[in-house]
């Protein structure tokens, strides 16, 4: 029963905040239309005050401005609320001002005569002074950054998502996580963007409300010595003081909503409030506080000055300094350099034979901190997110990754190695950022030019403080482990074929024995031996094609390994099994397949080639090679002018020369068989390779 009664309850509290927007904005716009009695004015305009204090407070100590993503729409409601309150104590004032200065509420009446002293040519200039001050200062400067910040966080999107690309293909972040990131990266677009229309609201708010003083003021003499027979004096100080007040009870709030609107757009995110910010960052050099303190000292010394003011300051400013002198500072204590084991004088033996690592990274000596834990070093961690998303997408565990420093590279340089011999070598700059270029930056940055290690595309090594700067001007901004471990991932999917030996192989069977016991006891060894599994494996990988769907890669070895052994033409029926999966790799489903095709003459010569005996590609003879290679250049070319994939369709019989034979020369191209194609996809051919004479 209790659990019911709280039940509803939640469910009654959920209805009513569901309903607070529209019964605020109801209520709104009731009180332009409706007269409100003095009491309820009151209400509304203390209340008013304290939403501006709330805002104000919250914004002070917010981190992040999307912890405050709602801050436009709220300064639009407060714009109208102001308005309404506005127009509803304008009527108050035009009805009853002639009954004295309480005739629209308390709070206008302490408003028109405790803040100016019930001088209402004082009162006067005060309200315009603060006018002036919202609308010139704090309105316009706010609005400006709200402006700059909405250009350059929409210009440094591009960049930043690829720094999210980045990530999410170096296995250091999910897919939940890259679709948090995208999302935040578009609210800060969204919430500088309606800042920056928010803005115009609040100076708007500002000059109506010059216009609604006067008009009321006109209005209030009119009314009083044409309708209620006052004199011009008091009806001026009357009608006057109320319209002051009425003015001031609603500037000073929008004053405070306009401050809080230029501290949430000028201030830097970090993990600090404002509080703490300006704490850490003003008054944390006590030699700035010394020398400030010195001068107002001797300032304060001169003869006609505030003497006692000036040395007040200076003293605290002085005890301040003093404190953060006496405030004992840590060091980082450096790590002991660790001791070379002795050397002692025995007999070789089989134990100083040690086998080549099948993956492997060496660094020079600056390096080290990247994968020193000690150091929060962080790059053991991030391979090993490669190495996990390199399973999820290739379908098998690579091997590990031993890394080891080498005194023989330079300081920054890396190399990463595959059985012994470099694929792939750069620098990398422990402490920096390497600023790449994606092709459309808006402005250089100062640093050391290079390349990306990975991709070969332009960049520059930036230093910490130039982050925020270069994604602003569109460059994807990452640190010193990203770099290395994009390198290795870039790496590994490439010569993915070479890690798969035959451990790895037997321990993919193993892991599927699990799953599918009878499935691999009727495959290997009864029907195929491990040798030619791999084989198959191997043909796949090679050509980009993963094999995470191992259970339809092992019914098909199953069913054709009787009628041959042969690991092309096994390769080939798995192909087939597989063609959805590889066809949605170049096109999304549902798209047109455009792809380039061969001379029906030139099918017939590969044809008899493959029937020949060359397989391999031996039998193509130079002349017509020649002539291969530079027309699928040729059209490889208008393929990529075109922004389609590198995609070659070729029939069954020569699709395996083909690929082996143009892979060399265009590793970017793939040969698909029209088997592969499934029937429910659309092609399109956009050139034919042979069809020039």
């Amino acid at each position: 029963m209790n659990n019911a009664l709280t039940l509803s309850s939640m469910g009654t509290l959920s209805n009513l905040r569901n309903l607070a927007g529209p019964i605020l904005i109801i209520i709104i716009l009731a009180m332009m239309v409706l007269p409100l009695p003095p009491f309820v004015l009151d209400l509304f305009f203390t209340f008013n005050i304290a939403v501006s204090i709330i805002v104000l407070m919250v914004s002070l100590y917010t981190r992040n401005p999307l912890d405050f993503a709602v801050f436009p729409t709220i300064l639009l409601l407060t714009t109208l609320l102001r308005l309404s309150l506005n127009i509803a104590s304008t009527r108050v004032v035009l009805l009853h001002g002639h009954t004295g200065p309480d005739a629209a509420g308390k709070v206008i009446e302490a408003f028109g005569h405790f803040l100016v002293g019930g001088n209402y040519a004082i009162g006067l200039v005060v309200f315009i002074i603060l006018v002036v001050i919202n609308f010139v200062v704090i309105t316009k400067g706010a609005g400006r950054i709200a402006e700059v910040s909405a250009r350059f966080t929409l210009d440094a999107m591009p960049g930043k998502q690829m720094a999210i690309d980045a990530d999410l293909n170096a296995g250091l972040i999910g897919e939940d996580e890259a679709r948090k990131r995208r999302a935040v990266i578009s609210q800060e677009a969204d919430f500088y963007g309606s800042m920056d229309g928010a803005s115009k609201f609040v100076r708007g708010d500002a000059i109506a409300g010059i216009l609604i003083m006067l008009i009321t003021i006109v209005g209030g003499l009119i009314v009083g010595v044409m309708q209620h027979d006052l004199e011009l004096a008091a009806a001026a100080k009357n009608y006057t003081l109320l319209t002051i007040g009425d003015g001031l009870v609603g500037q000073i709030p929008a004053l405070i909503i306009s401050t809080a609107a230029g501290l949430m757009v000028s201030r830097v995110t970090t993990d600090e409030d404002l509080g703490e910010q300006v704490l850490n960052q003003l008054f944390n050099q006590p030699q700035i506080l010394i020398i400030t303190a010195s001068i107002l000292g001797i300032m304060g010394l001169i003869p006609g000055m505030p003497n006692f003011v000036f040395l007040l300051i200076a003293s605290i400013l002085g005890g301040i300094a003093y404190l953060k002198l006496k405030s004992p500072v840590v060091q980082p204590v450096a790590a002991p350099a660790p001791e070379l084991p002795s050397i002692e004088k025995t007999d070789a033996s089989w134990s100083d034979v040690t086998p080549i690592d099948t993956l492997g990274l060496e660094v020079g000596y600056r390096l080290i901190p990247l994968v020193d834990k000690a150091q929060q070093g962080d790059l053991l961690k991030r391979i090993n997110g490669i190495r996990r998303k390199f399973a999820q997408d290739i379908g098998f565990l690579p091997p590990v990754i031993h890394i080891r420093d080498n005194l023989e590279l330079r300081p920054n340089a890396y190399t990463i190695t595959l059985k012994g011999s470099i694929i792939g070598q750069g620098e990398s700059y422990s402490g920096m950022y390497l600023a790449i270029n994606p092709g459309r930056v808006t402005a250089q940055l100062p640093g050391t030019a290079t390349t990306d290690p990975a991709f070969g595309l332009p960049a520059v090594w930036i230093e910490a403080n130039l982050r925020e700067q270069a994604q602003l001007n569109g460059y994807t901004v990452v640190d010193a482990s990203t770099v290395v471990t994009t390198h290795i991932n870039h790496l590994i999917h490439m010569h993915a074929a070479e890690l798969l030996g035959r451990q790895e192989l037997q321990k993919l069977l193993d892991h599927l024995n699990t799953q599918f016991p009878k499935l691999i006891e009727d495959l290997v060894p009864k029907l195929l031996p491990l040798s030619t599994v791999q084989k198959v494996l191997h043909n796949l990988l090679e050509e980009n094609v993963h094999i995470r769907d191992m259970r339809t890669i092992v019914d098909v070895l199953t069913e054709h390994a009787a009628q041959t052994q042969d690991a092309v033409d096994l390769t080939a029926v798995v192909r087939t099994a597989l063609g959805r999966a590889i066809v949605d790799q170049y096109y999304p489903a549902g798209s047109e397949v455009q792809v380039m095709s061969l001379h029906p003459e030139l099918e017939n010569i590969l044809t008899h080639v493959m029937q020949s005996g060359g397989a391999q590609g031996a039998g193509i003879e130079p002349g017509l090679a020649d002539t291969l290679l530079r027309e699928a250049r040729s059209a490889a070319q208008q393929q990529e002018k075109l922004g389609l994939p590198l995609v070659l369709l070729a029939p069954g019989a020569v699709r395996f020369l083909l690929a082996k034979f143009l892979r060399r020369a265009i590793p970017q191209l793939r040969v698909l068989a029209h088997s592969e194609i499934p029937d429910s996809r659309k092609i399109k051919i956009t050139s034919v390779i042979g069809g020039n004479k």
